[in-house]
């Protein structure tokens, strides 16, 4: 069941997702090489605690970790660990959140260590613009399939691909709640967007084909032809004028919370 946020609701929604905000760019601002991927976590997990809320990706559904911390093929759910450490060149995307006054808050970013070469950049750049086309359709009167036929339209009118296996959701409450937001669809179809809908959209792009595999862990997801993978998220509050950003600190330079 979709579930509509009212004004109170919305501002705890707030809260929630500038801290989350705030604490994906203070993970990605730490990226240098010979950083290791635990390390990371830590400082993503200082800062949620620091600010007096819960990482929700901790222990959720047995994930032993405050971020997902997924480089170059893995695609998302890369589990940090010590021995990982960041090399220049490498791409990395972090997905990470936190909970607080009972509400919870989403984003991903995906950051290059130093100097990308053009292919990887490219990725970089076209899958951060498909979240920005899908959020340019999430407004009260669309549907969820909008939604998902901009990101899909754009991705592989530049010759990537789009993740069918995982896609995004609603927030609130519970980290993921209906409905599905997939980043492919047909327009005019799925779920009326409605104010006071919370969703993350979240693009998860293939630099060759979208087919993934998990590995045996149970949670890391890498694309099946070792090409690289970004993953950009954000969460929305959809209104009858647009989308309101929610997480929109991990994009703006010089933010704080």
């Amino acid at each position: 069941m979709i579930q509509i946020k009212n004004a109170a609701e919305l501002e705890k929604m707030r809260k929630a997702c500038a801290i989350s905000a705030a604490a994906l760019k203070a993970g990605g601002e730490a990226i240098e090489p010979g950083i290791t991927t635990a390390e990371i976590d830590k400082i993503i997990y200082d800062f949620i605690v620091r600010h007096g809320a819960r990482p929700n990706f901790l222990h959720l559904y047995g994930f032993p970790a405050t971020a997902c911390i997924s480089v170059n093929d893995t695609v998302i759910h890369g589990i940090p660990n010590r021995q990982q450490q960041i090399r220049p060149g490498d791409i990395v995307s972090i997905d990470t959140g936190c909970k607080i006054d009972g509400f919870n808050g989403d984003n991903a970013c995906t950051y290059g260590c130093g100097k990308l070469d053009l292919e990887a950049q490219r990725l970089l750049d076209v899958t951060k613009e498909s979240l920005h086309r899908g959020i340019a359709m999430a407004r009260g009167g669309n549907r969820i399939g909008d939604i998902g036929h901009a990101v899909q339209e754009y991705v592989e009118e530049n010759g990537f691909s789009v993740v069918r296996s995982f896609v995004g959701h609603g927030v609130g409450k519970e980290l993921h709640e209906d409905p599905e937001v997939p980043n492919y669809g047909t327009p005019g179809r799925g779920p009326r967007l409605v104010p006071g809908m919370c969703i993350a959209v979240e693009p998860m792009v293939c630099q060759h084909k979208y087919a993934v595999k998990t590995l045996k862990d149970g949670w890391t997801v890498k694309t099946c032809d070792g090409g690289l993978a970004a993953h950009f998220e954000h969460t929305l509050a959809i209104t009858a004028a647009g989308a309101e950003v929610l997480t929109h600190g991990w994009e703006e330079p010089g933010w704080t919370l």
